[in-house]
């Protein structure tokens, strides 16, 4: 059963000498490959993270965002009888029932019927949470130690859905972010061939890879620039005192458009940024304002705020080939990530020889072609992204105006 901070459910203890086994639990590789024992750790650990940030914000959309989290899992695996098929599932094949009537409404799927849909009470979410991980540790407890990449797939997957539910919660609760840097000199990239995305590696042993990362592609990448870090507060707030919200030339129609609906004047989040920055906190009755040290990593930026910035500044986002590039090349050299996701050049897509996403792929992949709107991408992960998910061939990709992330950017020599 949960705690009022985390899981302790019985059936499923942590095994003895656990401690010394803690480090796989935020190793990517290790993760990725992960089978049913450091799965199980995971899985709870997981949980535990989500009832921590869930006990700090019990709002009716926080409850949903959690409510998601158990009903991901128990369709793809408790009513699932196909889950051992992996992505090779049927997925309209017949389910079993499942043991919360009411949890598709309660995860804002589909209309409320009247049977006490909409928000649930926390303490019936928690109960049903219990009960979903519970038959999920059961099952996954069943699997022999070397099944394959098919039998573990959904375990994998359920692991890194409930993950990005808690950087959800993460955000909704404004934490303080990641720590202020000096600013670095940029890095200087040679000109150079590139395998970007992910490898497929040996059949039924690749790992989890999910369907926006899929597969490595050779692209040549010509020289370039690019910052050691993202951009901070300091530097951003300059764009700003500089009349950057004010200023048609630096902003795209879409920007532009999007500037003047809203009537930005600061990031998400920001209240004000000349003569320092201050930044909204926490959530409800618990929000309140704090200073952002200018060293830090500006965040809650929409792309529309990153390319305007760019513009200002004469330079640009980098291209996914350069940020993969640098993340893998020049982590000796002072190239840091990590701290935000960070928005780059081009629209989403999926890679060349990426099929069509399996059945409860948790990347929504746009129709290939040039289409007005399409998603941004953002590369990368922040400082509320667990480790384990931390590769360098991790991509997200959301609306352009989306500024509810830790969300920021870096740029390149234009």
């Amino acid at each position: 059963m949960p705690s009022a901070t985390g899981w302790s459910g019985r059936s499923h203890p942590v095994p003895a000498g656990a401690a010394a086994r803690t480090a796989p639990l935020e190793d990517p590789q290790a993760i990725r490959h992960a089978g049913p024992e450091l799965l199980s750790l995971a899985l709870i650990d997981s949980r535990n993270r989500l009832l921590l940030y869930l006990a700090r914000d019990e709002s009716p959309a926080a409850l949903r965002i959690a409510a998601q989290a158990g009903a991901y899992q128990e369709y793809w695996i408790a009513r699932h009888v196909q889950r051992q098929r992996g992505e090779a599932c049927d997925p309209r094949a017949p389910r079993l029932a499942g043991i919360e009537p009411r949890i598709e409404a309660w995860a804002g799927v589909g209309t409320d019927d009247g049977s006490g849909g909409g928000a649930p009470a926390p303490g019936a979410l928690r109960g049903y949470l219990a009960q979903a991980l519970e038959i999920t540790l059961d099952l996954l407890a069943g699997l022999p130690a070397g099944a394959d990449d098919a039998a573990l797939h959904y375990y994998r997957a359920s692991l890194l859905h409930e993950d990005r539910l808690g950087e959800a919660l993460a955000e909704r609760l404004g934490l303080a972010g990641p720590p202020a840097r000096a600013v670095r000199p940029p890095l200087w990239m040679p000109a150079q061939r590139l395998r970007l995305g992910a490898e497929p590696g040996e059949p039924g042993r690749t790992g989890l890879v999910p369907h926006n990362e899929r597969w490595a592609h050779e692209v040549a990448v010509p020289e370039f620039e690019i910052d050691a870090q993202a951009v901070t507060w300091g530097q951003f707030a300059e764009f700003a005192v500089d009349g950057g919200y004010d200023r048609r030339e630096l902003w795209s129609d879409a920007g532009w458009a999007w500037v003047r609906a809203q009537g930005r004047r600061a990031p998400g989040r920001v209240e004000q940024l000349q003569g320092g920055v201050l930044v909204q906190r926490g959530v409800g009755a618990q929000s309140a304002l704090q200073r952002a040290p200018a060293g830090q990593p500006a965040m809650h930026l929409s792309r529309h705020e990153a390319e305007a910035w760019c513009r200002w500044a004469g330079r640009r986002l980098p291209t996914e080939a350069e940020w993969e590039l640098a993340a893998r090349a020049g982590a000796g050299r002072g190239f840091v990530r990590g701290d935000v996701f960070e928005w780059v050049l081009g629209s989403a897509r999926a890679w060349p020889g990426a099929a069509a996403p399996g059945p409860g792929a948790l990347d929504e992949v746009p129709a290939p072609g040039p289409a007005p709107g399409a998603p941004g991408v953002l590369r990368g992960a922040s400082f509320a992204t667990r480790l384990r998910w931390g590769q360098a061939t991790a991509r997200r990709f959301a609306p352009a105006a989306r500024d509810t992330m830790f969300s920021g950017f870096r740029s390149c020599a234009a």
